[in-house]
C-alpha cells in the first residue's frame, strides 16, 4: 500500500478549537468566563458537531458559520451568558482567526517536502477555512482545501469522501485520513480510507464498525506513519 495523499480534518485536528475562549478569558472586558471558559468551549464545540449530525440526517443543511453560531449560543445560554452580546461576538470574530496546534506547521511541510499531496476536508464553510488557513500561515503546505458545501451536507456523508478522490484522482487506498474526531475517522475507514484518530484528550474509541488504524495524541508521527502505511 502507496500512501499519495494526506488529508486532515480542519477543526479541532489542525486548529485549536478552544483557543477563542482561552483567548477571550484572558481578556480583562471577559472577566466572567476565566474560570469557566473550557467547559464553555467544550459545550460550545459538542453542540456545533451535534447539530451538523442533525442537519445531515433530516437533510435540513446550513453551512458551518451558521452551526457554529447556533452552538455558541446553546453554549452561551447553558453556562447563564445569553444576554453577553459583547462576549458572543469577541468568541465568533476570534474563532475566525483559530491557532493552528504547535505540531502542525513542521508536520505539514515534513509531508510536502517528502513528495505528499496535502489537503482539508472539512464541514467548514469555504470563508471560514480560508481565513483559519491564512490566520495560521499554512497555505504553502496545503495543495487543497475541500469543503462539504461542495456538496450540501455534513460528515460522514460518503459524498464528503468522495471530494476528495474527485480533487487527487487517487484511490481510497492511497488516502491517510486524518481527524481528531473518532466518529469522523472511524467513518472515513469505513469509506476506505487510510485513517488515524488524533487523540489528544485520551477519550474512549468511538464503538463504531469501523475503527481507525492508527490512534495518536499529536499529529507528529504523520509522517512517518504515512511513508510507511
Amino acid at each position: 500500500m502507496t500512501i499519495k495523499t494526506c488529508i486532515f480534518d480542519a477543526y479541532g485536528t489542525l486548529f485549536d478549537v478552544s483557543a477563542a475562549a482561552r483567548q477571550a478569558a484572558t481578556e480583562p472586558a471577559f472577566a466572567q468566563i476565566a474560570d469557566s471558559w473550557a467547559t464553555l468551549a467544550q459545550d460550545w464545540r459538542q453542540k456545533q458537531l451535534q447539530y451538523t449530525w442533525l442537519r445531515a440526517v433530516t437533510g435540513a443543511h446550513d453551512d458551518f458559520w451558521q452551526v457554529t453560531q447556533d452552538g455558541l449560543d446553546w453554549a452561551m445560554e447553558a453556562a447563564g451568558l445569553q444576554d453577553q452580546t459583547e462576549l458572543r461576538q469577541r468568541l465568533l470574530d476570534l474563532y475566525w482567526e483559530l491557532a493552528a496546534y504547535p505540531e502542525v506547521p513542521a508536520m505539514l511541510r515534513a509531508l510536502k517536502d517528502a513528495g505528499y499531496e496535502t489537503g482539508i476536508l472539512s464541514n467548514g464553510s469555504p470563508k471560514m477555512l480560508a481565513g483559519a488557513v491564512e490566520s495560521a500561515n499554512l497555505g504553502d503546505t496545503l495543495d487543497a482545501v475541500l469543503s462539504v458545501e461542495t456538496v450540501g451536507v455534513f460528515k460522514p456523508s460518503a459524498r464528503v469522501y468522495d471530494l476528495v478522490g474527485e480533487r487527487f484522482g487517487t484511490r481510497k487506498s492511497e488516502v491517510l485520513f486524518v481527524s481528531s474526531n473518532g466518529w469522523d475517522a472511524g467513518c472515513a475507514a469505513g469509506y476506505g480510507f487510510v485513517t488515524a484518530w488524533v487523540n489528544r484528550a485520551g477519550e474512549p474509541i468511538d464503538r463504531l464498525p469501523w475503527r481507525p488504524a492508527h490512534v495518536l495524541t499529536d499529529l507528529q508521527p504523520i509522517p512517518e506513519i504515512a511513508a510507511n502505511a
